[in-house]
C-alpha cells in the first residue's frame, strides 16, 4: 500500500492552454553528452489535467503522475507555485 503514495512529481513552466481543464507543462532537465561529457539542456512536454482551469501562461507549477485521463493526461496539477500577471496587448 506504500507504493501507491509514491508518485513522481515534477516541477515546469505552463507554455499552453490546449483546452477545457488541459494545460501543457514543459520541464527541462540536464544530461551529459554521451561522447564530450559537456551537460546539454533538454526539455520535455506534458500534458496535465488542471481542473480548476487555474493555470496560466508561465505559472510554475508542480505535478504529480496519475492514472490515464485522456490519450496523452497522464499528470494532474498539484499546486501553482508562482504566478505570472498576463501582459495585456
Amino acid at each position: 500500500m506504500a507504493n501507491r503514495n509514491r508518485r513522481k512529481v515534477l516541477t515546469g513552466t505552463v507554455i499552453s492552454r490546449t483546452g477545457d481543464k488541459t494545460v501543457k507543462v514543459a520541464y527541462s532537465y540536464k544530461i551529459p553528452h554521451p561522447m564530450y561529457k559537456k551537460e546539454i539542456k533538454r526539455k520535455t512536454v506534458i500534458h496535465v489535467h488542471d481542473m480548476d482551469n487555474s493555470c496560466k501562461l508561465g505559472d510554475s507549477v508542480e505535478v504529480v503522475e496519475t492514472r490515464p485521463l485522456s490519450k496523452l493526461k497522464r499528470w494532474r496539477l498539484s499546486k501553482v507555485i508562482s504566478s505570472v500577471a498576463e501582459v495585456k496587448g
